[in-house]
């Protein structure tokens, strides 16, 4: 059987599949324009109502689910998307024009996120139990019995995102935090790859059923915009998980804020990540840093939301060697099919606007690609002076771009860190000579980003305990959270505190036996006792 063959492109409810009524579309490769089969078609809000109300049916039963059936059943969504195999890979790649080794390293970390949350569902501190004991004897008043722990906050709305097929998709750590949070899910897949969405949402089904978990503990819709909207706005859904656009994020961010209960929305939007390279690693690296730059810079054809898309150093030894070598690696790479023919079509508006911007030069562009998704590496260079009167430069051109800043010295370099807008990264490039300047410098980027990087490059997220993926805005919508990492489950739950509540109507994670064993800070102390 065909992958095209494993497909129905209809909408998926639970055990329903129910075909759309409006805006029908197909999957097109970006790299050979080929139209791929089957037909999908976009759900009415009458199907988004029907996937909301029955994910808020699901949700009493499914947040009750034991911490070790719950990690079980993400198990086993990460276990039926390996079972998917070369047909997953092949589907993915044909959706997104990336290559079989990005596509294979997002499957492994699809499915190695899964596992992780199965892992902090089971180990049971996300709970966030608290126990303050009584002292009835204590006066002017007796002190009460207090306990608090988090639950989740419903059903929760997740957007797909275009340049992660998998990883930032339909089982991707939106869909993993919240399901370990225990809230049902609803995803939105993206237009560009509704067929890996599919194949996707299907493994997650089939793990539901394994499991005799409710119906509505998951469901798939494709659309657009007006399907998106009416996802946000819909009163069984309470809260939204979104990677994109600035312009996009903005949209859902203001459609859950007008509903008459808002709901918050977990945006993220736009970064330019800046790096700032400081004189002495500029002395003794110039070239070889050039080098490791436009490479960061093209991976993923620039797709990625941590590409470095403005690099800051000061005039001196070793600047115009970074430039050269930078120049020339721009000039030698070669274009590469963007995700979709939208993205694209933005990347080269960006990069007229940049070529067009007085000030601005630019100093390399790449090999022309082949296909009309095409995106080609440039290269623009500018002063101090020039950015900071041209606000505009700060816009992100999601793909291959980036606007090298030459200052005057380094002290100038901590003055731009001032002026720059909330980040997902940024990074800084320093010997022990600079120390002087790298030390107020990170107090500076720490307020503007969610991860501070030295010496070396924003391109790779390390999934784990301690990682940010989020910042201030524009970078996110809620600069407190992170959308990446074990603490990403925080973002779908809330704390609830019990007082003089009887011990036999508490939740297991609260009472005072502490039956599952799990970490809990009791009178203050932490102790699993």
């Amino acid at each position: 059987m065909t992958t095209a063959e494993l497909l129905t492109g209809a909408n998926l409810v639970g055990t329903a599949e129910i075909p759309g009524t409006t805006g029908a579309f197909r999957a097109v490769n970006p790299a050979t324009g080929d139209t791929l089969e089957p037909e999908f078609r976009e759900a009415d809000t009458a199907m988004v109502a029907r996937a909301a109300a029955a994910a808020w049916s699901a949700f009493d039963e499914y947040r009750a689910t034991d911490f070790t059936r719950r990690a079980a059943f993400l198990d086993s969504i990460a276990s039926e998307i390996e079972k998917l195999g070369d047909a997953l890979a092949q589907r993915a790649i044909a959706e997104s024009g990336l290559p079989e080794a990005r596509i294979r390293g997002e499957i492994a970390r699809t499915t190695g996120q899964l596992r992780l949350f199965a892992d902090v569902v089971r180990e049971g501190s996300w709970t966030g139990a608290r126990l303050d004991r009584p002292d009835p004897a204590r006066t002017p008043l007796p002190k009460p019995d207090l306990r608090q722990r988090r639950i989740p906050l419903g059903p929760v709305a997740v957007f797909a995102a275009s340049n992660f097929p998998l990883a930032f998709s339909v089982a991707g750590g939106d869909t993993a935090s919240a399901l370990a949070a225990g809230a049902p899910v609803v995803v939105k897949a993206h237009p560009s790859h509704p067929g890996t969405s599919e194949l996707v949402a299907r493994a997650v089904l089939a793990a539901v059923r394994e499991h005799e978990l409710p119906e509505g503990t998951f469901a798939l819709l494709h659309g657009g915009v007006d399907t998106g909207l009416a996802l946000v706005r819909d009163p069984n859904i309470r809260a939204v998980g979104f990677t994109g656009s600035r312009r996009a994020g903005l949209a859902l961010t203001a459609a859950a804020a007008a509903r008459p209960v808002p709901i918050p929305v977990f945006a993220e939007m736009s970064s330019v990540n800046p790096v700032f390279i400081l004189p002495g690693a500029l002395a003794e690296h110039g070239a070889r840093l050039g080098e490791e730059f436009v490479a960061s810079l093209t991976t993923g054809v620039g797709q990625l939301c941590t590409s470095p898309g403005l690099v800051f150093l000061a005039d001196g030894p070793g600047a115009g060697e970074f430039v050269a070598a930078a120049r020339a690696a721009v000039g030698s790479a070669a274009g590469a099919p963007m995700l979709n023919a939208g993205i694209a079509e933005s990347f080269a508006a960006g990069v007229e606007r940049l070529t067009g911007t007085a000030g601005v030069e630019l100093a390399a562009s790449g090999t022309a690609g082949t296909t009309s998704c095409s995106g080609d590496p440039h290269l623009f260079v500018t002063t101090a002076e020039r950015f900071r009167a041209t606000r505009e430069l700060q816009d992100e051109v999601f793909g291959p771009s980036s606007i090298i800043v030459r200052a005057a010295d380094p002290a100038d370099l901590l003055a731009l860190a001032d002026e720059l807008e909330g980040q997902l990264t940024a990074t800084v490039h320093a010997t022990a000579a600079d120390r002087a300047t790298a030390r107020p410098l990170v107090g500076k980027l720490e307020l503007i980003a969610g991860r501070v990087l030295f010496d070396g490059w924003p391109t790779g997220v390390e999934v784990g305990h301690a990682v940010v993926h989020g910042g201030p805005f524009p970078a996110t919508s809620a600069p407190a959270t992170t959308s990446v990492g074990t603490r990403a489950i925080e973002r779908f739950l809330r704390p609830v505190s019990y007082q003089n509540v009887p011990e036999e109507l508490l939740a297991e994670e609260i009472r005072t036996d502490n039956p599952l064993g799990i970490w809990r800070r009791v009178d203050g102390a932490v102790t699993r006792d």
